[in-house]
């Protein structure tokens, strides 16, 4: 008799990636989740015998060992097994066995080898089979990333298409974000991220056995995302000048980033802010199968010595100073990955902060997270990872100095307990609406819990200070109450192009005349508070009335910013108002310009395979021509890769036109994206959902 041999083997990879919800990734490659059966079968050079065994290894990593758990050895049997990989005989007919595997829900997640041992005629020998990809599973009740509820799995597993907010407290703005996570290639790269990671570098077998746990996972390629420490994918840039790369404003999505990563030999591609980082890393969580979402803070703190207060300065003059290492952000965009915190306890478990923008060095390495979404609310900042950071980004004090340049003095001018951490939003769940889930961050602003949660906090991080905290947050300007308040109002339309007025609106709170300096100023801005250029100043002297309210009227054109203006669409207006020898009252507003409208149209009924037209219309709206236009578009399923299309210069006024044809691979609700760049508006964003039909 022969010695037993496999000749063929079906991996059904079809059917297998449809009861794994996993055939929305292209390619044919075996991807299975975690603690769930797939099948396969196994044609053989003659008849199993009672005198054969059969039996499987299942490896993963370069230096797989049972004891770490990155290497499975097992028998074929008839029952079902528990907990641990497993293969069961499912038929045996005409030389051909139909094998069901089934892997534990703890596994480690990646690339895997199954092997079969047989043995056979007084022979013993093992025969690789193939290849497959193990995800985690969040269908699966015992992993832990389970999500129960099905719209949400759907959305934060399923969804390769988002929104990202971005703008300011008073004007909110949004993105759209191919994630992209099916693409040709890309799980392939999200996979290859956790092999260049420094900790797979020093140790590969215990990073490949720690794979089991999303925590882990989620901590890794926190770090891996930016670039800073080891190679990863994205370069950090928030100067105002991008030479050598490209505006971060210019992305439409992940999927572009992720192939110029691996096509430049795993160089950080140039250049991320933060949405961008979080985008990229909302497409590798989601690929491998972490619920996760995007999340955006409104004026968010950014603490360097966990004393919960950001310092912001400024000189006699309104200008703001480059002054400390504390900053705040118009808005900071990071992630939220869903799973157990076995490390921590059940009540933490559900929604993780995850920072993959480089802020601070956590254990040495620029990553952030995960820090449980319900442990900051409760402002429990000793516990892991990175909570004093992200506690402080929604919840710390915002101090205003003004420095004296001439004897190099400072004094506090006020203290703000509310305004950090405003509208922290999310993408709903099945719709393009905003979904504000600042009260999962913390109680509401002002409340008996939100003030015990912060001096707990405070005590945690500094015991000495905790006792003398209260005091200092509610005796603001040094107890005396200003005589003026002032606002700026915006008084016209913010568009690129147009001259901005405002009025500086000044009141008289006292029954007594005052007299007040004013002095202004107006400087571009990047998003994050970076200072770009002054666009205009001016000083003013003003009389108030007792319990007069007046308005300077503030005006900055086109000429004065325009050279000035970055993709940010960004201008920061200060006023430091001095009333005799009183302490002074500082007025500040960040403004918002809009850009000219790009619109997008489908031509025809969108249906799968079949080619569709859609044009693009633009208008010039300034006095001048625009050139060096370029229109990139891109949407998962219903293009192969972006397109690029090189738009003719367009004289002062003038309406462009430009149509482009897109084929369609998938049905159901997809997004095109498009982004318009020329000297004139570095970034100009579009999207469209489009119905593909069968």
């Amino acid at each position: 008799m022969t010695a037993l041999e496999p000749q063929s083997i079906n991996w059904q990879v079809t059917s297998n990636r449809q009861a794994h919800r996993t055939d929305r990734f292209s390619g044919q490659q075996l991807t299975v989740r975690r603690g769930q059966p797939f099948s396969f079968s196994m044609n053989l050079n003659r008849s199993l015998d009672s005198g054969d065994s059969l039996g499987f290894i299942a490896s993963t990593g370069p230096y797989p060992s049972e004891s770490a758990r990155t290497k499975a050895v097992f028998p074929l049997s008839s029952g079902i097994s528990r907990g641990g990989w497993s293969a069961q005989l499912v038929s045996n007919k005409d030389n051909v066995l139909t094998i069901s595997i089934s892997s534990p829900a703890n596994a480690p997640i990646g690339w895997y080898t199954l092997s079969t041992q047989i043995s056979s005629q007084g022979n013993d020998f093992v025969q690789k089979l193939g290849t497959f990809i193990l995800l985690f599973n969040p269908w699966v009740q015992e992993d832990g990333v389970f999500m129960s509820n099905h719209a949400e799995r759907e959305e934060y597993v399923q969804e390769d298409a988002g929104i990202i907010y971005v703008g300011s407290t008073n004007r909110m703005g949004m993105v759209g974000w191919n994630f992209g996570q099916f693409e040709e290639g890309i799980l392939d790269i999200c996979l290859s991220i956790l092999d260049h990671s420094l900790n797979f570098r020093r140790d590969p077998a215990t990073d490949v056995a720690r794979r089991s746990d999303p925590k882990y996972v989620g901590r890794v390629l926190s770090a891996m995302v930016n670039g800073n420490d080891d190679n990863g994918v994205i370069s950090g840039n928030w100067s105002g000048s991008y030479t050598g790369g490209r505006d971060p404003r210019n992305w439409n999505g992940s999927v572009e980033i992720l192939k110029e990563w691996k096509r430049s030999g795993f160089r950080p591609v140039r250049y991320g802010q933060c949405w961008v980082f979080a985008g990229t890393l909302n497409t590798v969580l989601r690929s491998f199968g972490i619920p996760s979402r995007v999340v955006t803070n409104f004026n968010s703190a950014h603490d360097t010595d966990r004393n919960l207060s950001v310092d912001v300065y400024y000189d006699a003059y309104g200008r703001p100073m480059d002054k400390g290492s504390d900053s705040v952000w118009n808005f900071h965009v990071w992630n939220e990955g869903w799973f157990v915190r076995t490390d921590l306890g059940p009540s933490y478990s559900g929604w993780q902060v995850l920072d993959a923008t480089p802020q601070e060095r956590s254990q040495g390495v620029f990553q952030c997270g995960p820090a449980s979404v319900t442990a900051v609310r409760e402002g429990d900042v000793n516990l892991d990872f990175d909570m004093p950071f992200v506690f402080a980004e929604v919840n710390a004090d915002r101090i205003t100095w003004i420095h004296d340049v001439r004897n190099n003095t400072q004094k506090q001018n006020s203290t703000d307990t509310r305004s950090i951490g405003r509208y922290i939003s999310t993408k709903a769940v099945g719709s393009n609406s905003r979904m504000d889930i600042t009260e999962k961050y913390k109680y509401p602003e002002g409340s008996s819990q939100e003030r015990q949660v912060f001096e707990k906090a405070l005590g945690k991080l500094k015991p000495r200070m905790a006792f003398g905290a209260t005091s200092a947050r509610h005796l603001e300007r040094g107890g005396r109450e200003p005589s003026i308040s002032g606002k700026f109002k915006v008084t016209g339309i913010l568009e690129v192009g147009k001259e901005v007025n405002m009025a500086l609106i000044l009141k008289n709170l006292t029954s007594d005349m005052k007299t007040v300096t004013v002095n202004m100023t107006a400087w571009t801005i990047v998003y994050n508070g970076t200072l770009v250029h002054e666009v205009w100043k001016d000083s003013v002297t003003i009389s108030l009335d007792p319990e007069e309210e007046i308005k300077h009227p503030v005006k900055i054109t086109y000429a004065q910013y325009e050279k000035y203006l970055k993709a940010d669409n960004m201008i920061r207006t200060t006023a430091v108002c001095q009333v005799s020898d009183e302490a002074e009252v500082v007025v500040e507003r960040d403004i918002i310009l809009d850009n000219p409208s790009l619109t997008l149209e489908v031509l025809d009924q969108a249906r799968v395979q079949q080619p569709v037209n859609v044009q693009m219309l633009f208008s010039n709206p300034l006095d001048e021509p625009v050139k060096d236009c370029v229109l990139m578009v891109e949407g998962s399923g219903l293009l192969l890769g972006s397109l690029r299309i090189d738009v003719p210069t367009l004289r002062p006024k003038e309406r462009s036109r430009v149509r482009f044809e897109i084929l369609p691979t998938r049905s159901g609700t997809k997004q095109l994206l498009a982004d318009f760049s020329c000297n004139k508006f570095p970034a100009i964003k579009a999207m469209l959902s489009i119905d593909v039909a069968e």
